[in-house]
């Protein structure tokens, strides 16, 4: 299935009408062009019907946008703009919508040629906010064709998670294991977000499990995962199993999906998962979230939410992991220091059993997952993908309701290093500037679980942006502050 959205967004230009309504159909014609010049033209679409004056004129465009079948709006000011019908225009579009205004072209050209939108958007960000519209307004949201083409493409990523979580449905197998408290879900929040919750008991999925027992298409499956593998393969005799489950997982989404487009799941994966179950589910839920299907560990459900969010802005593979484990000074002095430019709090290491898709590891073994093993029989715990995660620039985040029920979030960007980790697991050595701090002051005093997103990449401008525009409050969304901005909450006198 196709779990991520293609956007195709529609221009709309607008025009107060004491303007002359050439600068904004000229302006408009340049916008596109410049845009087609620099990207993929196929993603926007030029309303050609007329340009917005009126409150008829909002619903003509209205009209030809969702019938071009457009699912993002981008309100172009191509002078100072009706203020009233363009609000109007963002209120009754159904998804994600932009604002941006023309600049003036040339110092020869100020009088005919002055348009005014820098005026213009102040007043149109004021009857936004009378009509309690949302819209994303870049950070200087004024520009020539070429500034404003570039506006708009920043702006897909965000509208893709915007239009994606309207059309989400996240499903859930079994209860939290026990002391995993710090998972909770309380999931008014959700609703609020417009996503959708279908909570199962891991009963139910253990007898969806049995009924694909001798599937016909579970040699299809291990014949795949062999090829993923190669040398890796070191637990041969695990795959069925695993295949098996892999088919129950996607037969459940494509049959409880509902009227929703996507879909992440939250998964169990212990205690009682590896008795029953006969294998831990850490390598099928890399192989899901490899293919846009993002399936989080011990049920955590904003988890998965995070990670799905990661997944349509980056368009790529994300992973979960625990913000596990502090480095060793003794490693830390013979692996890094002189060699990279943290210090040591800026680092730490993230784990989990084995989720992260092969894609994403430096090499991959199929294992068990030690410390199940610990108090289990190994060969229950079968089915870790383990190996050091990819060197490279990563950002960590998470969207959560805490335990007061509100939405917070947390940004860090960073890197992981090119250093063996010399553990299990899916692991790599991570590095955020202002790491200790940022753990301190938002990680723990923000209440936030020990599980986090990692998107492969710099995103936390983006995922900035969605958070607000999904209604986090910018003060709710912590970031690691750089050395001198102290956090509120941070002793001055440490």
């Amino acid at each position: 299935m196709n779990n991520k959205p293609e956007m195709k967004i529609g221009i709309v230009a607008v025009s107060r009408d004491c303007f002359p309504e050439s600068l904004s159909v000229n302006r408009r014609k340049a916008l596109v062009e410049a845009y087609a010049a620099k990207y993929d033209a196929s993603e926007i679409y030029e309303c050609p019907i007329c340009i917005v004056e009126s409150e008829i004129h909002m619903v003509q465009a209205l009209e030809d946008i969702k019938k071009a079948g457009c699912n993002a709006l981008v309100v172009y000011l191509g002078n100072f703009g009706p203020e009233i019908s363009e609000t109007l225009l963002a209120k009754h579009f159904d998804g994600p919508k932009m604002f941006v205004a023309a600049a003036e072209e040339s110092g020869d050209d100020l009088v005919q040629g002055r348009g005014d939108a820098y005026c213009g958007m102040l007043n149109a960000s004021y009857n936004l906010k009378l009509r309690n519209v949302g819209a994303y307004i870049p950070e200087y949201p004024v520009g020539d064709a070429e500034d404003c083409a570039d506006m708009i493409h920043e702006f897909l990523p965000i509208a893709r998670a915007v239009y994606a979580l309207s059309n989400l449905k996240i499903i859930s197998f079994g209860p939290r294991p026990l002391n995993f408290l710090a998972c909770n879900a309380p999931i008014k929040q959700l609703y609020n977000l417009g996503v959708e919750i279908e909570e199962n008991s891991e009963l139910d999925l253990f007898e969806a499990f049995n009924n694909h027992a001798g599937d016909e298409r579970i040699p299809a499956v291990v014949k795949d995962m062999e090829a993923e593998l190669g040398v890796g393969n070191k637990k041969p005799e695990i795959l069925a199993k695993l295949a098996q489950y892999e088919l129950t997982l996607l037969d459940w989404i494509d049959a409880h999906k509902g009227y929703r487009k996507y879909v992440t799941i939250a998964g169990k994966c212990w205690p009682a998962f590896q008795t029953q179950f006969g294998f831990v589910p850490c390598y099928v839920n890399s192989r899901l979230a490899a293919k846009g299907i993002p399936v989080s560990c011990e049920v955590d459900i904003y988890g998965a939410l995070s990670e799905f969010i990661g997944t349509v802005v980056s368009n790529d593979t994300v992973t979960l992991l625990d913000i596990n484990n502090t480095v060793p000074k003794d490693m830390f002095k013979a692996d890094i220091e002189g060699k990279f430019n943290y210090t040591h709090k800026d680092t730490f290491m993230g784990f989990h059993c084995g989720n992260t898709a092969s894609s994403k590891l430096s090499s991959c073994e199929m294992k068990y997952q030690m410390i199940m093993a610990r108090t289990l029989p190994e060969e229950v715990t079968q089915g870790t993908l383990e190996g050091d995660i990819l060197p490279g620039e990563i950002t960590f985040y998470r969207l959560q309701s805490t335990a007061d029920n509100k939405l917070r979030a947390y940004i860090a960007q960073g890197e992981i290093l090119p250093v063996a980790t010399r553990s299990f697991g899916g692991i790599g050595i991570f590095a955020i500037p202002e790491m200790g701090r940022f753990y301190r002051h938002v990680l723990i005093e923000g209440g936030f679980p020990h599980h986090g997103a990692v998107a492969f990449g710099h995103w936390g401008k983006e995922l900035f942006e969605v958070f607000k525009y999904i209604g986090v409050p910018v003060e709710e969304i912590g970031y690691n502050q750089p050395a001198g901005v102290r956090y509120p909450t941070e002793n001055p006198w440490k």
